[in-house]
């Protein structure tokens, strides 16, 4: 199994996340940055990850472009996460995560898993506590989802 991990990031927490997330994926895992990220090899049965930092409830401008460019999926397992604000208020707008794994079921993708939350503080960060060690603990449940 070949696994991507594609992310952007603003102030450095979401690429963070990603590198937790890449280390705790098992097999061939490459991360890749959004803006010059390529998924053309994946192939039925491989995985890919999206995440983005989210922004005025949606994922970055770099994150939504490599999206448009991404082809179809068929039979590629994916998933998706984001890093966001622990306020309240911010669920009025939504949160990036989801408009990932709405992107990526839309090209064809099969959803491994539920979208994976991660947060700040404050705008620029830091990431809460804890945060990157439960993103590893994420991505172990989506690989063993993966492989069942």
């Amino acid at each position: 199994m070949k696994t991507i991990v594609v992310y952007d990031s603003v102030y450095g927490n979401t690429k963070t996340i990603a590198e937790a997330i890449a280390g705790a994926l098992p097999g061939e895992v490459t991360l890749q940055a959004a803006s010059g990220a390529d998924a053309s090899g994946l192939e039925a049965g491989d995985l890919l990850v999206v995440g983005a930092p989210t922004q005025g409830g949606r994922p970055t401008e770099a994150a939504k472009g490599f999206l448009d460019r991404l082809s179809a999926l068929a039979g590629v397992r994916v998933a998706s996460f984001d890093t966001r604000l622990t306020a309240k208020w911010v669920r009025i707008f939504g949160y990036a995560a989801l408009k990932i794994a709405a992107a990526l079921k839309e090209k064809g993708g099969t959803p491994v898993g539920s979208p994976g939350a991660f947060f700040v503080q404050g705008k620029e960060g830091p990431l809460v506590e804890g945060e990157v060690e439960r993103a590893a603990a994420w991505a172990r449940e989506i690989a063993d989802k993966q492989a069942a």
